[in-house]
């Protein structure tokens, strides 16, 4: 699906960061190490490329991180991509300065396990940036999956992720604007979490 999705002309999902991931950015140590979690067609991962962090782009789909790599390079910067199944990737332990998921939708027994693999993977200090389609996005239809069990909401997220300090979450309404497949009103759930040192 994702290949035939990013096989578009265009990037589907427009080549500008997602507006939490750009409002956060400020908070980040210089030279950090950043993995990107179902990547696409690598708009993230270059704005952070541009701002001087050492990236990783993951994704199931080969089409979408080779338009990554023309971004970067029509950007002038480098990224690193790897095409993966997230149920088989090793995020490791204590080994990246920040994780960045933006509507990375899964499956619920896959996205419990990425999420304790993202804990995990965490440096002491380092910091996960996640937005997402809650169930209220259901009524919108202006993006996301089509079920609600592959949504989010805070309270799962502070179940999924713990061991993750919470230094801003939130669920709101809110207009995101991010090419073809989302775009208008949303429902989104925001977090910024940082695992003790």
């Amino acid at each position: 699906m994702w290949d035939e999705r990013y096989s578009e002309e265009i990037y589907v999902y427009g080549t500008e960061p997602n507006d939490f991931l750009a409002s956060q950015c400020d908070k980040l140590v210089p030279n950090s190490r950043i993995l990107c979690l179902a990547e696409g067609e690598g708009r993230n991962s270059v704005h952070l490329a541009k701002l001087g962090h050492s990236v990783l782009g993951v994704d199931s789909s080969s089409v979408g991180l080779e338009k990554a790599r023309k971004l970067a390079d029509s950007n002038g910067v480098c990224i690193e991509t790897q095409v993966v199944d997230l149920k088989d990737f090793d995020v490791g332990e204590e080994k990246w300065d920040v994780i960045v998921s933006i509507f990375a939708h899964l499956p619920p027994p896959l996205r419990r396990n990425v999420h304790e693999k993202v804990v995990k993977g965490l440096k002491k200090g380092g910091v996960i940036i996640l937005e997402a389609y809650t169930p209220e996005q259901l009524k919108y239809k202006t993006g996301g999956p089509p079920v609600a069990e592959m949504m989010m909401t805070l309270e799962g997220l502070m179940s999924e992720l713990d061991g993750i300090d919470f230094e801003f979450g939130r669920e709101l309404e809110r207009d995101v604007v991010e090419g073809k497949y989302h775009t208008g009103k949303a429902y989104t759930v925001q977090v910024f979490g940082r695992k003790p040192k």
